[in-house]
Parts: structure tokens; sequence; C-alpha cells
């Protein structure tokens, strides 16, 4: 990652705001030609730096708990906890953090499901693991990928921003919604001709469903890059203890900061959670010193860096994926 120049992280910006958008369109913007930012991008999707994925709306498969968890480990355990973790197909995120745990992921299973046999007997089943923590999703008051944006010109912030989902209702989507889906969630950046062939359909049905699903909101084009290849020096996930009655003004004023891609609203031992993503060590402290500090209504917080994300999207990161796998293969039997 830190053979990285400029063009390429502009490049990686611009998917970024758009994973879906043409290599024209992203010349376009940057400045350079299509033929640049083609072999350059692929380069970078070979390496793993990149991935684009077109994630559904949660609520399609039902009423879904979602839970933020902090496990602590067993000292030299962690990316054997974190690799067991990904393997779950109900785990959306996990990351090795720095703090008094070491590691959080993110929950979601049917109301259904059993909470004690999702939160404690089978987290505490995984070798390696010595306590958690479970604080319950109440709300989402944001989720943006577009936190890159501030690498690009303004003049450049135009690239295909996707408009605001409309509403959408679980039962939207049939076999045919489902199967683009899967096809678009494994290369989110699949040809509209490929996906069509691979159920076949024609190419402009493809197309047409895909563009309905995304204006409707009942999918996102999400492109996945460590803030470490755009050059930015930390992620960090902030635990903040709010005046109840100030709940919504204060997320309301986090949301107005471009560093800040989630903020939710938690039961458990903070009121909000919020993932921060910041350039440098001076924007971090600006943002705790000036920012956190200057909110009416926040009491105090706490805060983890995250050291390696594994898993995002219920997608394996593939910068994390063969450090993982070889950490599992030390494992007995």
């Amino acid at each position: 990652m830190n053979d990285l120049d400029e063009l390429d992280r502009r490049i990686l910006a611009a998917l970024h705001v758009n994973g879906r958008a043409s290599w024209t369109d992203i010349a376009q913007v940057i400045g350079t030609s299509t033929t640049t930012v083609a072999r350059r991008a692929q380069q970078l999707f070979a390496a793993g730096t990149v991935r684009v994925a077109v994630l559904p709306n949660l609520e399609h498969e039902g009423p879904v708990h979602v839970f933020m968890v902090r496990v602590s480990c067993a000292p030299g355990s962690q990316l054997q906890v974190a690799g067991l973790l990904a393997r779950n197909p109900d785990i959306r995120f996990v990351a090795i953090v720095t703090g008094a745990h070491d590691i959080v992921f993110e929950l979601v299973a049917p109301k259904a499901r059993d909470l004690y046999s999702m939160l404690v007997d089978y987290v505490h089943h995984i070798p390696g693991t010595l306590n958690s923590s479970a604080d319950l999703v109440l709300h989402t008051y944001k989720v943006t990928y577009d936190w890159s944006l501030q690498l690009l010109d303004q003049a450049d912030k135009t690239l295909a921003v996707p408009p605001k989902p409309q509403s959408c209702e679980p039962g939207h989507l049939d076999e045919v919604d489902r199967g683009i889906l899967a096809a678009t969630r494994v290369d989110g950046r699949a040809s509209f001709q490929s996906v069509a062939d691979g159920l076949g359909i024609s190419e402009s049905t493809a197309r047409r469903r895909l563009e309905a699903m995304l204006e409707r909101g009942c999918a996102t084009v999400a492109t996945f890059i460590p803030a470490a290849a755009l050059g930015f020096e930390a992620e960090i996930l902030f635990w903040l203890s709010v005046e109840p009655a100030m709940l919504d003004s204060v997320a309301e004023r986090l949301n107005a900061e471009r560093g800040v891609r989630l903020i939710t609203a938690t039961l458990g031992q903070a009121s909000l959670m919020c993932e921060v993503i910041m350039p440098t060590t001076a924007d971090i402290h600006h943002f705790t010193s000036r920012t956190l500090a200057s909110i009416p209504g926040i009491q105090s917080w706490t805060a983890n860096v995250q050291v390696l994300a594994v898993k995002r999207g219920y997608l394996m990161w593939p910068w994390a994926e063969a450090r993982v796998e070889a950490a599992l293969a030390e494992l007995p039997g």
C-alpha cells in the first residue's frame, strides 16, 4: 500500500464514490486516459487493494437482531479467533482492535434465533475467547462509503453520487432479483451481460432490475478499501456515553462530519457508536479535543483503533485473508 501513488489513490477514491462507475467516467473526472485508469484499476483489484460488492438491505430476509460485540482473547489468539468469527455467515464485520478488548464484531441474525446460543454459547466455545460484551443496535443514523471524497477535487465530487434511497419494503425481491444480488455481491463490477448469462435472462433485464433495486434502496454498491491505501492513518470505533434526551441531536451533529462513516444508537455500555476514518493523528486529535468536546450531551467516550479489518459487508477482506488462514492452519485438528 505504501507503493501507491497519487493517481492510484484518486482512482480508489473515485471507486469509493461509485464502485460501478465506468473507466471512462473515472478517467474524465480525474483527468487521465481511460486506458490508464483501466490498467491501474485492474492492478489494484488483482492485488486485493479494493473490492466492490452490491449489498442487499438487511430487512429482506425478515426482522433481524444486530449486536456489536467486543471480545477479549488469550494472548496470541486474536487472529485465530477473528478468523473463526469471520467464517460465521451471520457476522457482517470483524476487526482486531486496540484497547480493553481485542476484537469487535457485528452479528446480524434473525430475531427468531435464540440469543443465548448466538451471544454466549457460540462465542465462548471459540478457542481463545476469554470474555465478551454485546450491545444491541437500536437505530442506525448514518452509513456512508464516501469518506474518501476529501481526496478528490471539488469538481470531481459529481462522480455519479447515488441518489438518496427511497423506501424499500420486505417482499420487493423475487428470485431473479436475488440471483442478480448474489452475482454482484461476489463481484460488484460484474457486467450486466455476465450477470444475465449466468441467470439465463437478457442484459436489459439484468440492468433494469439492478438499477431499480439501487434506486429503491433495496441494495447498495459498497467499495471496500483499507484506509491505509488512501493514505489515512486510522480507522477508529468510538463508544460514546450520551445524555438520553440529547441522543438524536448528538447523532445529527456527528452526521455532518465527513470522516464519520457509521453512527448507531446502542443499548449497552455506550449510547452511541461511531466509526471514524481520519487522514492523520492530528485530525484525530482535532476530532476528540474539538469536535467531541464541543457537542452538548456527550458525557464520556472510549475508543478502539482498528489494527486489522478481517471482514466487512459479509466479505473477507483480501489483505487479511492470507494472514488469517495461516493462523487458523496452526489450530490443532
